[in-house]
């Protein structure tokens, strides 16, 4: 195989990996970075981070693989995805399948250096990765369990450094969650036409004429969470700041997607990177800074 024919195939793994479209990453390491930063009560280990950060770049792109194996017969149908390498037959069934091993056996070989709590939710967040896009066959709010998923690194931050998961971990998936609900119905409201054509669930189909408000909610209960763990751990104006901010931001998206135009909609999707990154400052601000 020639260097031109090497780097075509390189291509189109970066691709089917989606480390091209780093929105993914971003939006499943700020929940883990939260959790991390609250479980160590503001000082990581420097190991322990970079082994997450790694973990959450590597357990993603097998996400994305894991996804498109399973949408391989869909992605044509649908415009945004028509061009994926598997829909494309740039990359066959066998090789997408022998990445997403060697992607989450990377992952695992990572996992292993932390205590066996760990290591068995380690287990629990490769399922969930995995059957994910299954999910879109019969669940209404498919969304959710997207939640759950992109949030797991979150018990699995607490389970690393304290070697038990506390009530208050459950509390951050659960913004999560309702985070995720929100952002990637936003993403959904562009392909829902596709999605009722070739009959996949999503919750911009179940939300209909409510997704917006349905959208706005979500964030609600998402910024509430997220206050009141804020009061149970003491937290200040630093931490509240960013809170503050986020909701700034979301506000902003309002009037992206209150119109329901497919290019806003999306832009707004992509604006959640700036919500975990302003409630990540703050979580920063109100550790290091006196107050």
């Amino acid at each position: 195989m020639n260097s031109a024919l090497i780097t075509k195939k390189l291509d189109a793994y970066e691709r089917l990996m989606r480390l091209d479209k780093p929105i993914g990453i971003l939006l499943l390491l700020w929940p883990t970075l939260w959790a991390l930063w609250i479980a160590s009560r503001g000082h990581p280990d420097w190991i322990t981070l970079l082994i997450f950060i790694t973990g959450t770049v590597l357990m993603r792109s097998a996400g994305c693989v894991m996804n498109d194996i399973a949408d391989r017969k869909y992605d044509g149908l649908v415009e945004r995805t028509k061009n994926r390498p598997l829909a494309t037959g740039e990359v066959s069934v066998k090789e997408a399948w022998l990445l997403a091993g060697g992607l989450c056996l990377l992952a695992f070989c990572l996992v292993w250096q932390f205590n066996k709590t760990t290591i068995l939710l380690s287990f629990a967040a490769l399922f969930l990765a995995a059957t994910y896009p299954f999910t879109k066959r019969f669940l209404a709010i498919p969304q959710a369990y997207l939640g759950v998923a992109f949030g797991f690194g979150m018990p699995m931050a607490f389970a690393a450094v304290n070697d038990y998961i506390p009530p208050l971990a459950w509390a951050l998936l659960a913004a999560n969650i309702c985070w995720a609900i929100a952002y990637d119905t936003e993403y959904a409201m562009v392909d829902r036409d596709d999605d009722v054509k070739i009959g996949i669930k999503s919750s911009a189909i179940f939300f209909g004429k409510y997704d917006v408000l349905a959208i706005m909610l979500c964030y609600a209960i998402m910024i509430g969470l997220l206050a009141y763990i804020g009061r149970l751990l003491g937290f200040g104006k630093f931490y509240f700041a960013g809170l503050a901010a986020a909701l700034m931001l979301i506000i902003m998206q309002y009037q992206l997607i209150k119109k329901r135009l497919k290019t806003d909609c999306f832009k707004a999707f992509l604006h959640n990177n700036w919500i975990g990154l302003v409630i990540f400052l703050g979580l920063i601000l109100q550790y290091y800074l006196p107050h």
